[in-house]
């Protein structure tokens, strides 16, 4: 909770110390011992500090493969973490190997329809562009804003980010005649599900004047 209100100070010390606690009472191996850890790690990871999430990261994916198996849930969610983490150092070259095969994974356990499916799919999506490779990037967008809206709906959260990505890759490409209406519906959409001041609705904003203005 403190985390999602952005008061990461007061949130990373009690994740360590409930780390600690699972640690100590359940054993290291224990899953919510390995829950702790991820999400100690996500912490770490969304105050800057790649220096001591990454090896966390590493650690608990290799936990969580040898006492949960290759492809448990939270296996899964570990090495699609572990990938955000090495995008968010910028490295690509292990961040989107990683993302494929999470993605792979989770088709086959999880199916393709699965929330997380998707989330992995808009991941891989957003690592191919960061990578400059829109010609890959583009088609996984559409895909994953038309499985999107099957599967979640037109005014389900993911939904509205699935769309604001796709404007954002029409941008990228330069194909503005795309980008400005799709940015157009989604902040148009945002506003009346989320609200004016919602984070999504100020990206969806910022993100439209930005391709208005060139």
């Amino acid at each position: 909770a403190y985390e999602s209100a952005g008061d990461l100070g007061r949130a990373i010390p009690l994740y360590e110390r409930t780390l600690a606690d699972r640690v100590r009472v359940l054993g290291e191996d224990h899953p919510n011992a390995l829950t702790s850890r991820i999400n100690l790690a996500g912490a770490y990871e969304s105050a800057g500090d790649l220096g001591r999430a990454m090896p966390l990261y590493e650690g608990t994916l290799n936990d969580c493969v040898r006492v949960l198996g290759e492809d448990h849930p939270d296996t899964l969610t570990s090495r699609n973490n572990l990938a955000g983490a090495y995008e968010s150092a910028g490295d690509l070259g292990r961040a989107i190997p990683l993302y494929e095969r999470t993605l792979a994974d989770r088709v086959r356990v999880l199916g393709e329809d699965h929330p997380k499916t998707l989330t992995s799919r808009n991941n891989l999506a957003y690592a191919y562009q960061s990578a400059g490779d829109l010609g890959r990037a583009i088609p996984l967008y559409e895909r994953t804003l038309n499985d999107s809206v099957r599967v979640l709906g037109e005014d389900h959260p993911d939904t509205l980010i699935s769309r604001n990505n796709l404007a954002y890759a029409y941008e990228s490409s330069g194909d503005l005649g795309r980008a400005i209406p799709l940015y157009e519906r989604t902040l148009n959409d945002c506003v009346r599900v989320l609200g004016e001041d919602h984070p999504t609705s100020q990206t969806v904003r910022s993100n439209l004047d930005a391709a208005r203005n060139g």
